[in-house]
């Protein structure tokens, strides 16, 4: 069991860390390929749109096809496309690189949640989420770090050159310790996939890009089409339900009590970890002074406290009611976010970020790995892959909404206040999403199935 967890957890990793790790090569991928900063920002914003876009599909993908099945298709493409964008002479080839290198990270990522919920008992669950969660949670945390360190000394095409290795040992791995499991779903309905494919591109597509483009009129059509598909596809699971068909999203996910309150919290989850470090670099460099390499070396404390807390997180969550230690968890997060509003603005000293880094290392470890267990434990065996891509979907749609917001806030802050002031006000904005994830892991009960 553990050794499968350890080689699903490799892939995880690589696709999980690119959101923070490419950010960090930006500026010089501008330079090297004379590409506009609007280009420059596609690099990564297609990365997550292709990411985020077929992940309730992909989930469901593993039920009809195996999970390891599905999983070393998506590495093979994730590896495959790492090495076209590492020896790209374009931007227009990068970018397209990108795209395809992100759908291969949507094809994996659900899978490892999936097996986990069936390869381990109830009692052990925790345990293992709590390795999940760890590698999830750090991901985000040493991309910084690493990504200072690669760009500075060799180059940006060594960020992408460091994905191959790694997803070649994640292929021989998988291979070697996964099993291959029973297979739950006879087919896909591939209207209500194309529907859920078009909904969530079109609210992520206009999520996204509105702020930089002003919200034209005909960005919000696309965010019309996309609420109209959106509309259509709960109407097709609904229909399903009736009809005692297989359903792309089962409604009946939603009837467990735990289930329901979970995917909310772990989009305020991805709103809040995968957007802070935006306004905390651009403190750390534009406004301190610092350089990348020593912005990435201060995010260290928090990921080494995030990864050694979050596997005995983990195994308390089994042995305690569920709830405890998520409130416990959402609690720190929004104090350390707190803690970081009020010392960027004031300009202390950087010295100082390192308690709410520490702060937040802890947090992420709590909050994460408590989360998934409690979410994914009490589901049946034939909802395990659905489940996993509904809830991959919500952490990734968190993340974009927090990405699109945080940029919004930190545009309008400025227009009031100097530039530390504005980067560290907009993290007002976490203190408030994550509130909301405070009050749904209130939510939590123990031993319920459906309410």
């Amino acid at each position: 069991m553990w050794k499968a967890l350890g080689a699903l957890c490799v892939g995880l990793f690589i696709t999980l860390i690119d959101q923070s790790l490419v950010a960090v090569a930006l500026p010089r991928i501008t330079q090297d390929l004379d590409a506009s900063v609007n280009q420059a920002v596609w690099v990564s914003a297609v990365y997550l749109l292709t990411f985020a876009v077929p992940l309730l599909v992909s989930g469901r993908l593993g039920d009809r096809f195996g999970q390891r099945n599905v999983y070393v298709v998506g590495m093979a493409i994730f590896t495959a496309a790492a090495a076209a964008c590492a020896f790209a002479p374009t931007i227009e080839l990068l970018i397209m690189a990108r795209a395809v290198q992100g759908f291969g990270a949507s094809l994996l990522n659900p899978q490892p949640l999936s097996v986990i919920n069936r390869i381990f008992p109830v009692t052990k669950r925790g345990a293992a989420m709590g390795v999940w969660s760890a590698v999830a949670a750090s991901s985000g945390l040493f991309g910084p770090v690493v990504g200072g360190l690669l760009v500075g000394g060799l180059g940006w095409r060594w960020v992408f050159l460091l994905y191959i290795p790694f997803g070649l040992l994640a292929l021989v791995l998988v291979a070697l310790w996964v099993p291959k499991l029973p297979r739950g779903v006879g087919h896909i309905d591939l209207i209500s996939a194309a529907c859920s494919l078009i909904a969530i591109l079109g609210i992520v597509f206009t999520l996204q890009q509105g702020p930089e483009l002003g919200w034209p009129a005909w960005l919000l059509g696309v965010l019309a089409l996309g609420v109209v598909a959106l509309g259509t596809f709960i109407w097709l699971q609904r229909r399903a339900q009736r009809l005692d068909r297989d359903a792309l999203m089962p409604l009946e996910l939603f009837s467990f009590r735990n289930f329901r309150w979970g995917t909310i919290a772990v989009s305020t989850l991805g709103f809040a970890v995968y957007s802070v470090n935006l306004p905390i670099m651009l403190y750390l460099q534009l406004g301190a002074g610092t350089s990348a390499e020593s912005a990435g070396l201060l995010m260290l404390p928090m990921a080494s406290v995030s990864v050694c807390l979050a596997p005995f997180m983990g195994r308390l969550t089994d042995r305690l009611p569920p709830g405890r230690i998520s409130k416990i968890g959402f609690s720190s997060m929004i104090i350390s976010m707190a803690l970081f509003a009020v010392l960027i603005t004031l300009e202390v000293p950087i010295g100082w970020l390192v308690v709410p880094l520490v702060f937040q290392g802890g947090a992420n470890a709590l909050s994460w790995s408590a989360n998934s267990a409690i979410s994914m434990r009490q589901l049946p065996g034939h909802l395990v892959g659905a489940g996993s891509g509904v809830y991959n979907t919500s952490r990734q749609v968190g993340a974009v909404v927090g990405a699109a917001a945080v940029g919004a806030m930190m545009q309008i802050n400025l227009q009031f206040t100097g530039f530390s002031a504005a980067m560290g006000l907009s993290l007002v904005l976490h203190v408030i999403v994550l509130s909301i994830g405070l009050f749904a892991v209130a939510r939590f009960r123990s031993d319920v199935t459906t309410t």
